[in-house]
């Protein structure tokens, strides 16, 4: 579905003079107010008798000014003294000042979303708004959750929930004052974050939920932020939070943490050693098929073992043909020089060498079988990350295998489908580290 300002801005000169001609004074003078007019998809609400609509979306996706715009949507009559939907609004922010300078005075808040004629008032000293037909809007702080003990609403606006310190309490206060009128609604607008408030919220049956990525309002952001926060943060775990607005979970026990991950990120790797290739193939090719794991690791294996290194340079997963991922991982080892493919080869046994070398007959190709199962193979591997031995690239596309990452636990994967992406980043660093360092001890021990 495209907004009227999307069609304007494709639809040919003539039309776009036609669209305005057609319109009355009045009508021409309200365009610029009318939302729903200029609104982006996300930014409107869902149909139905939905409690709750969260818009869930990266840093500047427009979620602050859908908040804004539902709020005078609920508040406003026909004209500006009529009554509306709602007559007691709480605006609830992280602190009072957030409320203040974001939700109500800020480029995208109430005061600048309103026509002059509606425009409500600020009361300092009373922290609200109030409306030319009487509506009023109050402000209240994450920070003093018990503030919402005694007032009653019919209408809340809730800005940036996931950040909030008490953020179980202060939504429990919310959800008793919000009582008033038949059907009392409430709009969170929040980057997401793995916080256990907002996971309850969106299993609620009631719950109703918008998503969209920074990218969708571009149009009104600065092509300096987007191209400064694309180039630092896309395809890693936390752009995939605050660029794409995906809820990233972390299970507990599991063996790599999203805090862990961004802290082994770098801009580059040093003068690598060894570079493989480690596939983890999905033997069948049809739609169902699981993803096949692709991932490039390079390690700098000069002087002792303990100071070997590894850096994983590129996730290059594919789904397809058995040909179409042999190809990927073929392209993958040409683009970095490595020496080596590694594959397990338990499910598919000889077809996945054979595969291979349909695409490149002389292809340097090591089969893995697996004699343990996903779990604890990859638990030395964590070991790993756990000693700072191992660093992400920023630009290495590692997002997705980032989140396989943050499931896995010592009981298995805790997500869907198969971690295909980990299991071929555990074969790269069994290869490249774990398996050479306990051949390089061998002898050693043996003359203990």
């Amino acid at each position: 579905m495209r907004s009227g300002a999307a069609w304007l801005a494709c639809a040919r000169q003539e039309e776009v003079d036609e669209f305005l001609e057609g319109l009355g004074d009045n009508a021409l003078l309200a365009l610029p107010w009318m939302f729903e007019f200029w609104a982006l998809p996300h930014q409107l609400p869902p149909a139905g008798a939905w409690k709750s609509w969260v818009i869930m979306g990266g840093r500047g996706a427009g979620k602050t000014r859908a908040g804004a715009e539902w709020v005078r949507a609920q508040v406003e009559g026909a004209r500006p003294l009529d009554p509306g939907r709602a007559r007691r609004v709480a605006l609830v922010g992280e602190t009072f000042d957030q409320v203040r300078d974001v939700m109500v005075f800020g480029d995208s808040g109430i005061l600048a979303c309103s026509p002059p004629d509606r425009r409500p008032e600020w009361e300092a000293g009373r922290r609200r708004l109030i409306w030319p037909n009487g509506a009023t809007a109050q402000a209240f702080s994450a920070h003093e959750p018990e503030a919402l003990r005694g007032p009653q609403f019919d209408a809340a606006w809730v800005d940036e929930l996931a950040k909030w310190k008490k953020a179980e309490e202060t939504w429990d206060m919310l959800q008793f004052a919000l009582r008033l009128g038949t059907h009392p609604q409430q709009v969170i607008t929040t980057t997401p974050r793995n916080v256990g408030v907002l996971k309850t919220i969106l299993k609620n049956p009631s719950t109703v939920v918008t998503h969209a990525p920074t990218e969708a309002n571009r149009a009104y952001l600065a092509a300096s932020f987007l191209e400064e926060v694309q180039a630092r943060y896309a395809g890693t775990r936390l752009g995939r939070q605050e660029l794409e607005g995906v809820l990233l979970e972390d299970v507990e026990g599991a063996l790599w943490t999203t805090a862990g991950l961004e802290g082994c990120r770098v801009d580059r790797a040093p003068d690598l050693d060894r570079i493989v290739v480690a596939v983890d193939p999905a033997v069948t090719g049809h739609a169902g098929s699981d993803e096949c794991g692709i991932v490039v690791v390079g390690a700098v294996t000069r002087g002792p073992v303990q100071d070997w290194r590894a850096y994983v340079l590129e996730d290059c997963s594919a789904r397809g043909k058995p040909t179409d991922w042999a190809r990927a991982a073929i392209a993958a080892m040409e683009k970095y020089g490595a020496e080596k493919l590694v594959a397990e080869v338990n499910q598919g046994g000889d077809m996945v060498e054979s595969v291979i070398r349909q695409i490149d007959p002389l292809v340097p190709f090591k089969a893995l079988r697996a004699g343990r199962g996903k779990s604890a193979r990859a638990e030395p591997v964590a070991a790993l990350y756990e000693q700072g031995r191992v660093r992400h690239l920023k630009h290495g596309h590692l997002g997705t295998l980032e989140d396989q990452m943050c499931r896995m636990t010592v009981q298995g994967y805790e997500g869907r489908g198969s971690p295909d992406r980990v299991d071929a980043l555990v074969w790269a660093l069994h290869e490249l580290i774990i398996e050479p360092a306990a051949h390089w001890r061998r002898p050693q021990m043996r003359q203990l």
